[in-house]
């Protein structure tokens, strides 16, 4: 099976879910923990656009840093970043978490995550609006705008340290602008190639 690797310099929808569509968020809090974690591995080696987490799967739209190097730990030189790497260590620290909160064991997501690369304008237009959407889509609310674990509300307040809120409403032409492009898409047909529930 050819697995997709992340390139340097490119767009890219991450997805995954729970094995055997079990949920990985338990409780209210696991959302927030999600997020904190995903910060701490991750905001170093991506730049964020939009995310989605819902229950048992969530949805990410990353634009892969080019090479990033960080001090070494132990303060002895720079160590390069691999993005695959941080992800491994993000889901890996998350499910350890759940799995000692939950009393489980074994894997909490499906292996190896989803990834698809992002390779035109209107595909990143419509997968950010695709991941707000979601949780409307699946029935978790009537107005996708009520969900509280999607970026939706966090880019419109432009208030997040890793989600780069002000380029995505720059990409859009604004805050109306954006709003806008989010009504009415359940009546169209362009978000169906990105549904992979």
């Amino acid at each position: 099976m050819y697995i997709q690797p992340l390139i340097e310099g490119s767009y890219f929808h991450i997805y995954n879910r729970g094995v055997n569509s079990e949920d990985i968020f338990k409780a209210h809090r696991n959302y927030f923990y999600f997020l904190q974690q995903y910060s701490h591995y991750c905001s170093d080696v991506f730049e964020t656009f939009a995310y989605a987490l819902l229950k048992n799967h969530f949805h990410l739209l990353v634009y892969v840093k080019e090479t990033v190097e960080v001090p070494r730990n132990d303060g002895k030189g720079m160590i390069t970043l691999n993005a695959s790497k941080q992800l491994s260590h993000f889901f890996n620290s998350y499910a350890q978490a759940i799995n000692k909160t939950n009393n489980r064991t074994g894997s909490l997501f499906e292996s190896p995550f989803e990834r698809k690369l992002v390779d035109d304008d209107s595909y990143i237009t419509a997968l950010i609006c695709y991941c707000h959407l979601n949780a409307q889509k699946h029935g978790f609310v009537k107005d996708f705008r009520d969900w509280e674990f999607s970026s939706y509300d966090t880019i419109l307040k432009n208030n997040n340290s890793f989600l780069s809120s002000q380029k995505v409403l720059d990409w859009f032409g604004g805050v109306e602008a954006f709003e806008k492009a989010h009504q009415g898409r359940f009546q169209e047909n362009s978000l169906e190639r990105f549904v992979i529930e």
